[in-house]
């Protein structure tokens, strides 16, 4: 501490600044101190008042390769943990200066190492992205990684690859410039080594992999049709013994079903049936990640309407079923959220899981899951949906038995449009088809009032209006919840909605308020 007060107290910072000239012999020399100086976190600010920041750029256009390494680290030094510092040397443009130097320099390894230093920390801001995106990057790095022996040197190019590769632009380059081929050899390389090191390497080029198919346009160009060598030899990870590549697998196959083509292509192909395997290894005490990947993945070729059949043929709601006993929210989530997508306008199939009260049972629990939001807004919606898709009364007897009718009705009270809908449309089916059944449970949850509320309520959706009105008629042919409608004075809000700007709102209000009317 003594000798930096020393330092700024004597102005030879601001010295340093004149002596910092390409042409003078002692560049090098002062660049290094000035990186000595920077490694005390308390000169860092003083460094940047003497203004030596701007002279220190100016050095990275300098032919000789010890002034540039010595100006590199001064900068890394000066600018350590700093984000705003670092974004000013953004700004000045050292992005496109140092890429052209990882390209001249790349047999110097000092200075090799320097520039991947100053890509890791600079990579790290969002700011940076565009302008890398603008250089030639891509095409360096992986140059670089494919002369690379050590596992040292390899990991801190990986410590650049990552941040970048969160880049759509980024991934797409480093597709081009033959990143996957590097990493899939990698991959075939370490799959069998026990030694930590290699396991750490296998890891991180499968998750790197997994990283480059989240950009649509990376993605598409490595699935070439579902016939391209990559998708080939990642279809091959998912039966491996190996977990991380198992999970890998899973990942990648969920990120290439992002579009309908891709999805029908692979269930054509037998993809289900190797998720299924995959998952059936990992029932009892198996690993969470890979569950919830693999469902991951399901769920996401579960969406095009074609594949729904196939893959309720295929056996997929049984062996997801499973799973029902998992206590991991995530692994929770991934279930119900394929099963969601795979009775989606699927009658049976609905029927066949409405009925199931083991099912039903976990469902009307998990709508509780105060903790796990996520849980909770699925359980629901799944609720919901196995009385939409089934339209059956089985169904709807075994959630009221359940205890189900409550969380449906909450759920019309929910903050997002589509839930309170499904939830409305679902209780208007029970009103139909089993109001007997479902009366005491509607009564409890004070559904009359919810839905005066959600008429009354000018910030309500024009959809939410007219299904609540549907609801409204239905629940008439119960004495005590019409009793209830006829308390709260409906016609008063009723009225005022015919003159609705929505048509099929102001409509549904007359044809409401003629049956509240002759009712009363």
């Amino acid at each position: 501490m003594e000798t930096s007060e020393k330092i700024q107290g004597s102005g030879i910072l601001q010295l340093f600044a004149s002596l910092l000239i390409p042409q003078s012999s002692c560049t090098a020399k002062v660049a290094n101190i000035i990186a000595e100086v920077a490694k005390n976190e308390f000169m860092r600010i003083p460094c940047v008042d003497a203004g030596l920041i701007s002279p220190l750029v100016q050095l990275l256009n300098s032919k000789d390769q010890e002034v540039l390494l010595q100006t590199g680290r001064a900068l890394g030094n000066i600018c350590y943990d700093s984000h705003s510092l670092q974004a000013q040397l953004i700004n000045m443009g050292v992005i496109p200066t140092l890429v052209k130097l990882l390209g001249i320099h790349c047999q110097n390894a000092a200075l090799t190492e320097m520039c991947l230093v100053a890509f890791g920390n600079l990579a790290e801001l969002e700011s940076s992205k565009e302008q890398f995106a603008s250089t030639n990057i891509a095409e360096e790095l992986v140059k670089l990684f494919k002369k690379q022996i050590e596992h040292d040197k390899r990991e801190m190019i990986f410590e650049v690859l990552a941040p970048l590769a969160e880049n759509d632009a980024i991934k797409l380059q480093l597709v081009e410039a033959g990143l996957v081929e590097c990493l899939l050899e990698i991959v075939q390389e370490k799959v069998d080594s026990e030694k930590e090191d290699d396991i750490a390497e296998l890891k991180t080029a499968s998750d790197l992999m997994v990283l480059l198919l989240l950009g649509d346009e990376s993605m598409q160009k490595l699935f070439e049709g579902g016939k391209g060598n990559v998708f080939q030899r990642v279809l091959s990870w998912i039966p491996s013994n190996n977990h991380q590549l198992q999970l890998a697998g899973a990942l990648a196959i969920a990120n290439f079903a992002r579009n309908d083509g891709n999805c029908i292509h692979m269930v054509d192909n037998g993809i289900v049936e190797k998720l299924m395997d995959l998952l059936d290894r990992h029932v009892e005490d198996g690993n969470v990640t890979v569950q919830h990947a693999a469902l991951s993945a399901l769920r996401n070729l579960a969406i095009p309407v074609v594949n729904k059949a196939k893959m309720l043929s295929a056996g997929v709601t049984e062996a997801v079923l499973k799973f029902l006993k998992s206590e991991m929210p995530p692994v929770q989530f991934k279930l119900l959220g394929t099963l969601r997508m795979l009775i989606d306008a699927q009658a049976e199939a609905a029927e066949q899981l409405g009925k199931n009260v083991k099912l039903v049972e976990r469902l009307v629990e998990w709508c509780e899951a105060k903790d796990h939001a996520g849980v909770m807004g699925e359980s629901n919606r799944l609720l919901s949906a196995l009385i939409r898709h089934s339209k059956s009364k089985d169904v709807i007897k075994t959630i009221v038995q359940s205890g189900g009718i409550k969380h449906l009705v909450t759920m019309a009270t929910s903050e997002h449009v589509i839930m309170q809908n499904e939830a409305l449309v679902a209780l208007a089916l029970i009103a139909a088809l089993e109001l007997g059944t479902a009366e005491k449970d509607l009564e409890s949850a004070k559904l009359v009032q919810i839905l005066h509320r959600l008429l009354a309520d000018e910030r309500s959706a024009p959809e939410i209006k007219y299904n609540s009105m549907v609801l409204i008629c239905a629940l008439m042919g119960s004495e005590s919840l019409h009793k209830e409608v006829q308390d709260l004075a409906f016609l008063d809000v009723v009225s005022k909605l015919r003159s609705h700007e929505n048509k099929s709102v102001a409509q549904q209000a007359s044809l409401t308020e003629q049956r509240l009317t002759v009712e009363s």
